[in-house]
């Protein structure tokens, strides 16, 4: 592995609201690169987050602002852009509700004058949500479609599961979206019911259901929650999936499915208990199957996986990055440029301000 540059791709450094976090990257029909993010927040957990595009035309070397495209008045957090079909693109995001915003809030500490004020004004935000009745229509997985290769982009709609990066484009042109069943609190029910579920766009770019994932078994190294999945489709058809699992451990699984989806196999862990999440499946034109994750324990950074035999088996453990000092960082993704580069974007918090910054690099 090479590393060609690592610089920073987007932020705000001027203003209050700051932190950018949970990027994704992805070619449009066009040729363009887009950056999606969750941007001008205060923090990592704040109710003021929107989901935000970036555009680039000369393959990540600059980058237009950031815009909104879904900007609802709740916290809009981690984005997914994704090109599929004929000229399509879906911009996702999901939010959390005013009580939990609210719980969120109080936790925040009071020790300097410039600590209060940031938590009374936060404080006074969400009070102003729940005087209105409508704050909360859009509570929820959301998305919007561009029919127009990711310039306009049509209504805000809901979905049953979120993930990250967004969902999975399939080879037949459809979208495919496997992620975490929606809960108002950020985490999944408890109980017999699988956390992770598969859904593909139907009719009227609704959401259909389609399978499940199983769960973890409860108390295996620690770990029960499943959550934050990537997947992606394989040249041979499967479809492989990398979740993140936590609760005593913070690791990835993978899933597969041989079907199209219809059933998928027990998730088997690929990294040690602690070894790092979530991650981000890419297909490279060698024929190396990568996987980028985020590692929050000292040396923090990015950290990769690859395979050569189509995810069967994973060289695991390989450093991007270790020299960030916060482990307030990661949810990578990639895109292979050209002359089969790789533009890997992540987001670290650096001295107060969180940036997105991006990694050119080759095998």
């Amino acid at each position: 592995m090479k590393i060609l540059s690592n610089t920073v791709a987007c932020s705000n450094d001027d203003g209050v609201f700051c932190y950018f976090g949970w990027p994704s990257v992805a070619y449009l029909p066009d040729g363009r690169l887009a950056l999606a993010a969750s941007g001008f927040r205060m923090r990592h957990v704040c109710p003021f987050g929107k989901g935000v595009i970036c555009y680039s035309s000369d393959e990540g070397k600059s980058w237009t602002r950031p815009a909104p495209v879904i900007d609802t008045p709740l916290d809009d957090r981690d984005s997914g852009v994704v090109s599929f079909g004929k000229g399509r693109v879906i911009f996702t995001s999901f939010n959390n509700s005013i009580a939990a915003q609210r719980a969120w809030m109080e936790r925040l500490g009071e020790d300097t004058p410039e600590q209060a004020a940031s938590k009374a004004f936060t404080r006074a935000y969400i009070e102003l949500l729940a005087a209105r009745s409508d704050s909360e229509k859009l509570l929820g997985s959301t998305y919007r479609i561009s029919d127009d290769g990711g310039t306009v982009f049509g209504p805000v709609r809901l979905s049953p599961v979120t993930s990250p990066h967004g969902p999975m484009p399939t080879k037949d042109g459809g979208l495919m979206y496997i992620g975490r069943r929606f809960t108002a609190n950020d985490s999944p029910d408890q109980g017999d019911r699988p956390y992770l579920e598969c859904w593909r766009l139907g009719k009227d770019d609704a959401f259909e259901y389609l399978s499940s994932i199983p769960n973890i078994p409860n108390g295996e190294g620690g770990c029960y929650l499943s959550c934050e999945p990537h997947a992606l489709e394989l040249p041979d058809g499967r479809i492989v999936v990398h979740i993140r699992v936590q609760g005593g451990c913070f690791t990835v699984y993978q899933s597969e499915s041989s079907d199209g989806g219809r059933s998928f196999t027990a998730p088997r862990r690929l990294l040690d208990p602690n070894g790092g999440s979530p991650a981000h499946l890419l297909m490279h034109s060698s024929g190396t199957l990568l996987s980028v994750y985020g590692y929050r324990n000292a040396p923090y950074g990015i950290r990769y996986m690859l395979s050569r035999d189509m995810g069967r088996t994973w060289k695991t453990d390989l450093v991007l990055t270790d020299e960030h000092a916060t482990g307030d960082l990661g949810y990578p993704a990639s895109v292979e440029i050209s002359g089969g580069r790789i533009l890997t974007v992540y987001y670290v918090n650096e001295g107060g301000a969180s940036r997105i910054r991006q990694i050119v690099w080759e095998l």
